[in-house]
């Protein structure tokens, strides 16, 4: 039987896991690429062998699964913050603007560019889709506050107005004034739905 460097088998097990699944997100980081993160470069950077990676994903899309598992939670819980830091529904939209644009800033949009560029497996592609719907949730619900009849429509319409920020700001657009920009029309934007244009 291997040594094992836990308490128990399960804990052995867990460790494992957590060093496989922040291997992958290293990789991510590094290369910017979900091609970056095979079964051997894993292997390789925890001390593992390659065959070894089996007994704790059944593949690779797995493995990225479990990388977007992880890391929803830490953008989402950045975005919450931002947003229940701000005074009302306009300025908790702002909030989640400039949140975003943070993320990439502080580099965690890489990881989630690069897992966007793989979406062959179902695994991925579903949990990829959870992470989205969970970003989402604090914008819609600051514009039901607002009396948005159609929250979660205008909540995507408003993620694609964030989508074009980072892309600016990937492209190397000035941090600041992009960000401040993108959060100003997307308060703006509010105002013309209370109009009713």
């Amino acid at each position: 039987m291997p040594k094992i460097s836990a308490a128990s088998v399960a804990d052995h097990r867990a460790q494992q896991h957590r060093a496989l699944v922040a291997a992958a997100r290293e990789l991510l980081e590094t290369e910017g690429d979900a091609a970056a993160v095979t079964f051997t470069a894993v292997a390789r950077r925890t001390g593992l062998a390659r065959n070894s990676v089996y007994k704790y994903f059944a593949d690779r899309a797995a493995l990225l699964a479990a990388v977007v598992h992880e890391s929803t939670p830490v953008w989402t819980e950045r975005i919450t913050a931002a947003m229940a830091a701000a005074d009302d529904p306009e300025q908790r939209v702002a909030a989640y603007v400039r949140a975003q644009c943070e993320l990439v800033r502080d580099g965690e949009h890489r990881i989630a560019r690069a897992l966007a560029g793989d979406r062959d497996a179902a695994a991925l592609r579903e949990a990829a889709g959870e992470a989205h719907r969970r970003l989402l949730s604090p914008l819609v619900t600051a514009l039901t506050e607002l009396g948005d009849r159609t929250p979660l429509r205008t909540a995507q319409l408003l993620q694609g107005l964030v989508n074009a920020a980072v892309t600016a700001l990937e492209s190397g657009a000035p941090y600041r004034p992009t960000t401040e920009r993108a959060a100003a029309l997307a308060v703006a934007s509010l105002a013309a739905l209370r109009e009713g244009r």
